[in-house]
Order: C-alpha cells, then structure tokens, then sequence
C-alpha cells in the first residue's frame, strides 16, 4: 500500500519579524515534494544599522534548488512585505504567478514604474475562485484589511487542510471591499482544517480593531472643522482611507490634489479596477496654489518619513508646487512603522516650527489598523476550529501572545517556530522535521547581496568609525620615493590635544616604513600591513576607534 503524500510547510520570512514575508509548502515524500510559495515580500534597510541598503528581500536559494518542484507562486494581497520581491526575485524562479485583479493590476503598474523591469506574467483569479497548483487546490477567501482584496488561502490537498490567513482583521462595516467572509471561514471549520497559519501582528492588543467606517466619519469632522488649506498623508496603498479623503473633501467643499507617485499610482490602479467609482476626480499638483486655501486638500505621501516622499519635501519647504503656512493643518492618517520614528517626528518638527496644526492617532480616530486583535483572533479559531496553529507574521513577543491566546481557547497543538524550520504538517502529529536554507539579501543599489556581503559589512563599520587611506611610493631598493598620501574619511580633525589626526598618521606611516628591514620594505603586501596595523593603533590610541585601514603600496 502506498505510502500517503505528506503535507510541509516552512517559512522563508516574516516569522520573528514584521515584514518580508515568504511561505513554502510542500506535498510528497521526503524524497520528492512539489512545491507551492505563498508571498514574497521585502522589508526596508534601517540607514543605522545598514546604511545604503534600500530593501531586504528573503533567501530563496532553496527555491532556486527546487525550481523545478516550484508549482508557483500565490500572492494574498499586494502590500510590500508580501509581493515587493518579485521584480528582484522572480528571474531566479520564473514560476507561475496567482494573484487576483488588484493585486495583479497594481504589481503591473508597479513594474511599469521600474527600468528594465523583466516580463512577469500573473494569472488572475477571481476573489472567492479556486485555482489548481500543482497537488494543490488554492480557494480565495475575502477578508478585511487596508488595501482592496486582500484574502485568506484556503489550501486543500490530499493530507488535509490548511488555511494560511494572510493578513486580515474582522470589519463588520469596510468601507470599501467585502467584509471578512465568516460563512466559507465557518464552513472550512465544519469540513475539517488541520492547521491554521495566523497573522499575529496585534495580538497583544485586546480587543477589537475599529471599523474603517469610524475613521471615515471622523477625517470628514476634522477637515469641515478645518480653517487654512489641509493636507493629509497615509499609506498610498489604502484605497479605502483615500476614498474616506475624497468624501470629507467634497463634504467640505475642497478639491483634492494628489501628491506622490506612489499615491497617483494607487489612485490610477484603483479607479480602473472599479474602487473609486464614484468618486470625484482629483487634481494635479501644479492646480494647488491657484485654489483657495480653504477650498484645496492635499492627499500626499511620506506618513512614514520618506526622505523623498511628498511630505517630507513640504515640511522642508523645498516642494515645488506644494506649501503649508502658519493655521494650515496636516492629518497623519496613519501609525508609525517601529524604526521610523525619528524620520516622522522630524517631519513633524519642522512642520510643527512653520505654525503648521498636526493631527495624528494620538489626538483622534485618523487610523485603524488592518491587522486583527485578541477577540478577532479567537473569533477566527472558533470559526475554523483547527487542529494545529502556528502563529506568523510577528516578532517573538507577537508570536508568543497569539500562541498563549491558542492554547487558551482549546487548539490542540500550537507549535511556534522560526526562519528556516520544516514543519510536518500531516498526516499524523504534526511537528518540526528539520530545516531549509534561509537568511537576507540586502538590496544594494541596483545589486543584491547576501548578508554576509563584504560590502555591507564593511559599510556599516565605515558608518560607525570612517575610514584610513594611505598611498606609499617605493623604490626597487625598498625606500619611500615620496611622502606617503594619507586622506582621512569620516575621522575627527585633531585630537582631546588639538593635534591634527592626519599629521599622527602620518607620523606613525614614516616610522613604520623606515622602522622595517628591508627584506620586507620590499614585499608590498607585508609592507601594507604592517603600516595597516600601526595606523590602526594610534588612531584608536587617541579617539578610542579603528577604523578600516586601505594601504596601497606603488613600486616606482
């Protein structure tokens, strides 16, 4: 009799972090599986810790060995963290992409937007349809969150079912899109689901997430009470929050000019795929300083900080059609991504000294999240009943609340684990059977780099103690030809003593060369060390730091 196919799934992303999310099942033997990926997400470079590093991108060097076992790749909703990847990426796979009609249209503009994006096909699904890949039968279920047509994957294959939540929260009143669909969540729950893969993103928030429709009501509160011209910033990618920003604006007799590439690609995606029917049409930004002050409101990009995004321009007052003066007012209709505090709170700053009046969650209802709290989770477990969850989407605090919060309502096997761990899923009981390849790739201009890059590491030791060069001439007879080059980057100009640093470098270079035999004044490479070594310590003897040191050494 043969043996029956067994059901893994591993994620590549996104588990003990936000952000970057990638999912992998696989069905046969443990000699032979076909394989299905769910998202492929980035997550953004921290200029801190990795300083020129744009995105971070999963490891998919273990699809790259599977490729041709990969059935394709299935995509929930068409945030960044879980289809920002895929320009970069899928070259390296060249599978069959699932997605529905936004998220499909909205990834074709987006590689519009890019040079010398590849061609990506994507088939797309209707939202509710059911798609074959490979051993797998892949249903699109609707649910609730901040961008249109997000859903629930209900996974059917011959171990059983899974369902892989995606992101998601209950809104009984969206105000755009269908509503969580508890009738098919309930239904999969009375046909049997073995394991449920859940966003775990609030759950250490009790509670319920408010409705969309609470927000709508109070962005149309703030801008009628408004005096001066109103500018508001939110994620482009919530189309239900720009539809809540047009009906305050004609509810208050304002045009709505729309800042940002990013938001005017959003608005154009969503008015073609049927959105904002409706909704009035808005205005470009060169129309802004020709319209009353309390007849315009701006919809910008930059609620997290952006450098380059609208907002920011504005707020350093260096935006060319877009200014705000003392009795306007700014609405961040949006939270604050941990690790982009500093960079909105400038913003803020400076808005804040041009007599700008600052609204954000802290002050009113201008933001909901779309991720589900503790009562929405119990909710989705008392509905789909299943007998194993594993808790993702969240770092380990998040993961290890949604965990407790299982056990508690009765699932019988909770498993939490991490990056890279093989999880036997069925038939039988379910549990960790090994480990897959994962990690990072950094995004490095136009290039991608592994985590262990030279580059990176060396950039951001650059970023934290500056650099040394040194140039040494030598002649054939192992003396200097010429005084040493020496250029200091990103090192204090003198000393506690007020001693010029470059005048100690190259102090300590002279000394060093004549202090050498010759035998090894001769050998350009231990030459270039030694004088690497002796730069390195009377820097760090008078400022406490090494720095990197580059000898080149030049025979004349």
């Amino acid at each position: 009799m043969a043996k029956p196919e067994e059901l893994v799934f591993a994620p590549l992303g996104g588990v003990g972090e936000i952000g970057m999310n990638l999912s992998i099942y696989g069905l046969g033997s443990r000699q032979q599986r076909a394989w299905m990926a769910v998202d492929l997400g980035v997550s953004f470079g921290d200029e801190e810790h990795l300083p020129g590093i744009d995105l971070i991108m999963p490891d998919i060097s273990f699809l790259e060995k599977e490729r041709k076992n990969l059935m394709g790749l299935v995509l929930t909703h068409a945030h960044e963290d879980h289809f920002g990847a895929i320009i970069d990426l899928w070259p390296k796979l060249k599978c069959p992409i699932y997605a529905t009609q936004f998220s499909a249209a909205l990834f074709e503009a987006k590689c519009a937007a890019e040079r010398n994006a590849p061609k990506i096909p994507v088939t797309v699904v209707p939202s509710g349809g059911r798609v074959d890949v490979g051993p797998f039968s892949v249903e699109f279920i609707p649910v609730a969150h901040s961008i249109p047509e997000a859903h629930a994957l209900a996974i059917h294959t011959s171990a059983g079912t899974v369902l892989h939540t995606g992101d998601w929260k209950i809104d009984p009143t969206p105000t755009l899109g269908a509503p969580t669909d508890e009738k098919r969540l309930r239904e999969l729950g009375e046909e049997g689901v073995i394991a449920l893969i859940g966003d775990s993103t609030n759950a250490v928030r009790d509670g319920r997430s408010p409705s969309e429709a609470e927000v709508a009501r109070t962005i149309v509160d703030l801008v009628k009470a408004a005096k001066g011209r109103v500018a508001v910033t939110t994620f482009a990618s919530n189309v239900a929050r720009i539809k809540a920003v047009a009906a305050a604006a004609k509810a208050a007799d304002r045009e709505v000019v729309v800042v940002g590439r990013a938001m005017e690609r959003m608005v154009q995606v969503a008015r073609e795929c049927g959105y904002l029917d409706g909704v009035q049409n808005f205005r470009s930004p060169e129309v802004y300083g020709h319209l009353p002050q309390d007849k315009v409101l701006a919809l910008c990009t930059g609620s997290q900080g952006e450098a380059r995004a609208a907002l920011a321009r504005i707020a350093n007052d260096d935006h060319p059609e877009i200014t705000l003066n003392r009795g306007d007012s700014v609405i961040f209709s949006s939270r604050t991504i941990p690790g982009n505090e500093k960079a909105v709170g400038s913003i803020i700053n400076n808005l804040v000294m041009q007599g700008v009046e600052i609204i954000t969650d802290r002050d009113a209802l201008v933001h909901v999240s779309g991720h589900p709290r503790r009562d929405e989770l119990r909710d989705m477990i008392a509905w789909v009943k299943p007998q194993l969850l594993i808790p993702v989407h969240g770092e380990a605090l998040h993961l290890h609340e949604h965990a407790k919060l299982a056990r508690a309502a009765g699932v019988p096997r909770v498993l939490v684990i991490r990056n890279g761990d093989l999880v036997k899923l069925g038939p039988g009981d379910p549990g960790i059977i090994g480990e897959v390849p994962s990690g990072r790739l950094y995004k490095d201009g136009t290039i991608l780099e592994d985590s262990k890059s030279r580059a990176v590491v060396e950039r951001r030791r650059m970023a934290f103690s500056g650099c040394a060069f040194v140039a040494i001439a030598m002649t054939e007879q192992g003396e200097l030809a010429d005084d040493p080059e020496v250029d200091l980057v990103g090192i204090p100009e003198k000393t506690r003593e007020g001693e010029p640093f470059d005048d100690l470098v190259f102090d300590a270079v002279v000394s060093t060369v004549e202090g050498l035999p010759k035998a090894r004044r001769r050998d350009a490479d231990a030459l270039g060390e030694s004088v690497r070594r002796a730069v390195r310590a009377v820097i760090n003897e008078h400022w406490g730091k090494k720095p990197p040191c580059l000898v080149h050494v030049l025979t004349v």
